[in-house]
């Protein structure tokens, strides 16, 4: 028996949308990963229809014509190319317009987990009714020491300041549902857009569960998200959103 038998109608479509900066050694196996995913809801009954959005923000490398080649061979998958570099915020702010699902999620290029576990993450965002399903690292060692403790105490940080009890809020696995954008409007630029959202969608009233994965680092290339730059973004636009939230009241009754 299907979920769609005991559960509901499935859903209507899928987005999954990857930012890309310089990325050619990991675009093709992502699209991969999510094609065999996307499927597989398919077959279950989950999801009625997908789509990949590769949103290439700028490369200088060969990611931009390898998405375009691969999206030629495959109408599901769709290429959004910026003009100039937006970094992740930016990038993040074009996948979810981009999107055309009912349910989006969000993940990173060198797929950071198991796209296995996306049917979990659907089956949970419908069986708990929630809003975003978010997953954290069950162990965050294999990105080294440095990075381990910088991700704890931006957690902790993110917990202090705007009471959200999220335990890995910036790692890339987030299932949203389309509705939650008709109010939530992300303003970040840098990477505390995956802070923003969360913090927002709560805010606004929006539930999210959470789940833990296998977490798999990055084998080629090089993060920058605790580069000093991306750090002091981060904490100017902390700053400016505890400002912006002082204007915002839930639209979401509390279930």
């Amino acid at each position: 028996m299907s979920v769609s038998d005991t559960l509901g109608e499935p859903f209507d479509k899928l987005s999954i949308f990857y930012p890309m900066w310089n990325e050619e050694e990991y675009v093709e196996r992502a699209l991969i990963a999510g094609r065999r995913a996307c499927e597989r809801l398919v077959e279950s009954g989950d999801i009625r229809d997908w789509e990949l959005i590769v949103v290439d923000d700028a490369s200088t490398d060969s990611t931009g014509a390898i998405a375009d080649r691969l999206a030629g061979e495959d109408p599901r998958v769709r290429v959004v190319h910026h003009e100039v570099n937006r970094k992740l915020g930016g990038a993040m702010k074009t996948g979810f317009a981009s999107a055309t699902g009912d349910l989006i999620l969000y993940t990173d290029a060198d797929l950071p987990f198991d796209m296995s576990e996306l049917p979990r993450a659907v089956r949970l965002l419908r069986e708990y009714d929630a809003d975003i399903v978010s997953a954290y690292r069950f162990d965050r060692t294999g990105e080294g020491y440095l990075r381990s403790v910088y991700t704890f105490v931006y957690n902790l940080l993110i917990r202090t300041l705007f009471d959200v009890k999220a335990r890995d809020i910036n790692f890339a696995f987030k299932l949203c549902r389309a509705r939650v954008f008709e109010h939530v409007e992300l303003r970040s630029e840098g990477s505390f857009i995956d802070a923003e959202l969360v913090i927002r969608a709560t805010r606004l009233g929006y539930e999210m569960l959470q789940f833990g994965v296998d977490y798999f680092p990055r084998t080629r290339g090089e993060s920058t998200l605790s580069s000093p730059s991306v750090i002091t973004t981060i904490l100017r636009e902390m700053w400016e959103l505890r400002g912006d939230l002082q204007n915002i009241e839930p639209v979401i009754e509390r279930r």
